[in-house]
C-alpha cells in the first residue's frame, strides 16, 4: 500500500462510568450526551474499541487497519520490531465527578500469564482540579498482605494508604502493582500500556443506578499488589521550547513542552510520536499539511513523518517509546 500519511486525530471512544461528569464536555469540548461520562479514549486498539480516523484522506480507517497495512510505517522500525503489529500505548481523558475505586493493575507477567495482555503501567498528567482534589497512590508506610487483609475486611483501607493532594500540571507515574485511585473533581490526561486489565479492591460500597455493587477482584489483586511505599509523584522542568522529560520508562516517554511560537521537530523513524494538547491550541506543518488541534485534542504523528514544524501557544504532551 502506498503511504499516504499525514498527522491522525481519531475519532473519541466515550465511556459512561458510575463516576464520571460533564467536563469532557464542558472543559475538553467533547460531544457528550451524558452526565456521566468519565472516560474519552484517544488512541485505542483495544478489542472493540478500536480507534478510528476522523479526518483526511483516511478518515474511517481503523488504526489497526493502518497499522496492518504500514506497519512500520506507523509504529516506527523499533516498535515494530518490538511488538509487531501490536499499538502498545493507550491515551485517555478522564473526569472524576466521584472518586474512582480502589484498584491496582498486574504487572506484564500475571497480565501475560492469567489474561494474556500487557500488564498496565501508567501516568497521569492533573489537567484540572477542584479545590482539595486529591489522588490515592500506594501505602502511607511499608505494609503487607496480611495488613492490607485485615484494612480490607474492616472496611478501613483507606487509612492505610497515601492521600495526596492533587493540582493542575501535576504528573503522577504508577507503576504496576501501585494501589490508586483518581479523586473526585479531577480531570486526568492518562497514558498506559495497552491494557484494559483492572483488579477493583474496594468500591465505597456504592450502588449504580440499578442498586448494584460493581464486581470486586480481592483474591486476583492480592499477588499483583506492591505492599512497599512508593514515590509516584514527578517534578519536571517547564522551559519553554524544548521537549521537557517527565516520564522515562520501559514502556513510554513523556516530554512536556511550553509552545511560545514555533519549534522544528525531527525524528528518526524509529517510533511513532504522540501529542496531548493540555491547554491552547497549536498546529502542525508537515509537507503542505496544516491543521490546528486546541486542548482536549490527541494526534498521533506516524513514524515516517520525520520532520514537521509546531507553532502556536499551548502546553503539549509528546509521548513516544524510546
Amino acid at each position: 500500500m502506498k503511504s499516504n500519511l499525514y498527522p491522525l486525530q481519531f475519532q473519541p471512544i466515550l465511556k459512561e462510568r458510575i463516576w464520571g461528569g460533564e467536563k469532557l464536555k464542558t472543559i475538553l469540548n467533547k460531544s457528550i450526551t451524558s452526565k456521566i461520562t468519565g472516560e474519552s479514549w484517544e488512541l485505542s486498539t483495544v478489542e472493540g474499541d478500536v480507534s478510528i480516523v476522523a479526518e483526511g484522506e483516511l478518515k474511517g480507517k481503523s488504526l489497526m487497519d493502518l497499522i496492518d497495512d504500514m506497519p512500520e510505517e506507523i509504529l516506527g522500525t523499533s516498535v515494530y520490531k518490538r511488538f509487531g503489529k501490536q499499538f502498545p500505548l493507550l491515551f485517555k481523558y478522564l473526569d472524576a465527578r466521584e472518586d474512582l475505586s480502589i484498584q491496582v493493575h498486574p504487572n506484564d507477567k500475571l497480565a501475560k500469564e492469567r489474561h494474556n495482555s500487557f500488564g498496565k503501567t501508567e501516568m497521569w498528567y492533573v489537567m484540572q482540579s477542584d479545590t482539595d482534589a486529591r489522588i490515592i497512590v500506594g501505602f502511607k508506610e511499608d505494609s503487607s498482605k496480611e495488613e492490607y487483609l485485615k484494612h480490607l475486611n474492616n472496611k478501613t483501607l483507606v487509612s492505610i494508604l497515601d492521600d495526596v493532594k492533587a493540582k493542575s500540571g501535576d504528573v503522577f507515574f504508577l507503576e504496576t502493582g501501585t494501589v490508586h485511585a483518581i479523586g473526585a473533581g479531577l480531570v486526568v490526561a492518562e497514558i498506559q500500556q495497552t491494557s484494559d486489565i483492572t483488579y477493583r479492591l474496594y468500591d465505597f460500597d456504592r450502588k449504580d443506578a440499578q442498586g448494584n455493587t460493581r464486581e470486586l477482584h480481592v483474591d486476583l489483586a492480592l499477588d499483583a499488589i506492591n505492599y512497599n511505599k512508593v514515590n509516584t509523584q514527578k517534578i519536571y522542568e517547564k522551559k519553554t521550547n524544548v521537549s521537557n522529560l517527565v516520564v522515562d520508562c520501559p514502556y513510554f516517554t513523556t516530554n512536556f513542552i511550553p509552545l511560545e511560537n514555533k519549534i522544528e521537530v525531527v525524528k528518526s523513524g524509529e517510533t511513532f510520536t504522540v501529542y496531548m494538547c493540555i491547554e491552547g491550541s497549536f498546529e502542525i506543518e508537515y509537507d503542505g499539511f496544516q491543521h490546528s488541534y486546541k486542548k482536549g485534542d490527541t494526534i498521533l504523528v506516524p513514524a515516517e513523518i520525520k520532520g514537521f514544524v509546531l507553532s502556536g501557544n499551548a502546553s503539549i504532551l509528546e509521548i513516544y517509546i524510546s
